[in-house]
């Protein structure tokens, strides 16, 4: 998966993030244990994301230069 991708995709896992949590505020007592959910799972997804994303930016050690 390229960088662009992964960028892409953690974008819009953000906007969800943001859309849920959003619902969360202005939802009824029945709906907020579902939403929670969701949106713990939006986050892990997201945190998940973010960490390939970093991971990918790294140069790997066997190309780092010695000073």
């Amino acid at each position: 998966m390229s960088i662009r991708l992964i960028a892409r995709e953690l974008y819009q896992l953000e906007q969800e993030v943001e859309r849920l949590e959003k619902s969360l505020t202005s939802a009824a007592g029945g709906q907020k244990g579902d939403l929670q959910e969701q949106l713990r799972k939006v986050k892990a997804e997201r945190d998940r994301m973010r960490r390939i994303l970093e991971g990918s930016k790294e140069p790997l050690p066997y190309r780092k230069v010695p000073k």
